[in-house]
């Protein structure tokens, strides 16, 4: 006899099977504060719950939508290391690429992770043995910049000891790669006084691979509204090149005037995302005080005909303050994580499971996929011309 569960069963099911608490599965629903509270109630089937949100809850995926291609549908092997949430990955996946590794110390971004590509990613990878990373064609990472120690450039390789970078380092010695990409802020240019970079660019150098010049891309260039810099540095093993290759050439991406904010602006918004009154009036007080002084600092306001918001960041969900949308007749509000994602270009698909938040931080910290994607098709076509993928 088959036993029909309930409406409050088929919730907690749901829930469970995506491995998230009440208030993420809250958020990622959209509920608004009132409906957060019952959604308590409506598990233990103590109150109804309204056919519109249940619809909703049984439309929520819970199977990972962007799983690796199989080995016979892909074009070649990636590891994904500070993966964060993955946008680095999805960026190359795009184009055939197949995760073999992937390492990410954040809990809540294991999580959105695992629901998302059906892999949880290992944890801190300075303790992850190089030689057990499985052999890979192109080596990803968005790995945070942190000054290097030792004075000058006398130790080569060893002076990358200490900080992440010497992980990234450590599998590009022991695997050796075909390529690598990675991803950073753009003042690491200018980090340590230059140092940094140097000292990056000298041990790529060391260990055998073709480096060209580091770009700073702009999102903005590459079909989202968001004004987003960032450095990105390539690589590309010399034991697979001629003698005779020729440079590599970053995409360019363009200006596009169609482009504006309107274009990833929710249609309906809770008013759980308009801020305070008093949080207003404290960015109107900062904003003040900052023109006095001459600065250009403050919050930023901007509505569906701009052009782009500022670049949001891992702290946007303390107040806004990066990227505000204006209002008819009340306060400003914030950006909604799901206008975040596609602020980063991430798919409609991609599976918020967390809280409003983590989601914030997931989504400032992470990479506009828009730019990958373009940096991966040259990649690929570079490594392409010399038949080496």
């Amino acid at each position: 006899m088959t036993i029909e569960l309930t409406k409050g069963q088929i919730i907690t099911n749901i829930r469970k099977k995506l491995d998230i608490t009440r208030k993420e599965f809250s958020d990622a629903l959209g509920l608004s504060l009132e409906e957060e509270k019952e959604l308590k109630f409506w598990e233990m089937d103590k109150e109804e719950v309204p056919e519109k949100i249940y619809k909703k809850i049984l439309a929520f995926p819970t199977e990972p939508p962007f799983v690796a291609p199989s080995m016979g549908n892909s074009r070649f092997t990636q590891i994904d290391l500070f993966a964060g949430i993955g946008g680095i990955r999805l960026g190359f996946q795009r184009h055939g690429g197949r995760t073999v590794f992937s390492s990410e110390w954040d809990k809540f971004s294991q999580k959105t992770y695992r629901i998302n590509y059906g892999e949880i990613p290992a944890g801190d990878i300075t303790q992850v043995d190089e030689k057990d990373i499985p052999d890979h064609d192109i080596l990803l990472a968005g790995f945070p910049c942190q000054p290097f120690s030792q004075a000058g450039l006398k130790k080569g390789f060893e002076d990358a000891r200490g900080t992440l970078f010497f992980s990234i380092a450590k599998i590009l010695r022991e695997k050796r790669p075909k390529a690598f990409m990675l991803e950073n802020v753009k003042q690491l240019r200018g980090h340590d006084e230059g140092r940094t970079i140097k000292v990056i660019l000298s041990i790529l150098n060391e260990l055998n691979y073709y480096v060209p010049e580091p770009e700073i891309l702009n999102a903005y260039h590459f079909g989202v509204p968001q004004n987003r810099e960032r450095i990105i540095i390539v690589g590309f093993n010399k034991d697979y090149l001629p003698a005779d290759f020729v440079k590599f050439k970053y995409p360019k991406g363009c200006v596009d005037d169609s482009i504006k904010v309107g274009a990833i602006v929710e249609n309906e918004v809770s008013d759980r995302f308009t801020i305070s009154d008093k949080l207003y009036q404290g960015h109107l007080e900062r904003k003040k005080g900052h023109e006095k002084k001459g600065n250009g600092f403050g919050f930023c306001l901007f509505n569906s005909n701009s052009k782009y918001t500022s670049t949001i960041s891992a702290r946007y969900y303390k107040d806004g303050s990066e990227a505000l949308i204006e209002q008819n007749g009340k306060n400003p509000r914030m950006l909604t994580p799901r206008e975040c994602a596609r602020l980063q270009g991430f798919p409609e698909e991609f599976i918020i499971p967390v809280s409003n938040s983590q989601a914030y931080r997931q989504f400032g910290n992470s990479v506009c996929i828009n730019v990958i994607d373009a940096v991966a098709e040259s990649m690929i076509d570079y490594l392409g011309q010399y038949g080496i993928l």
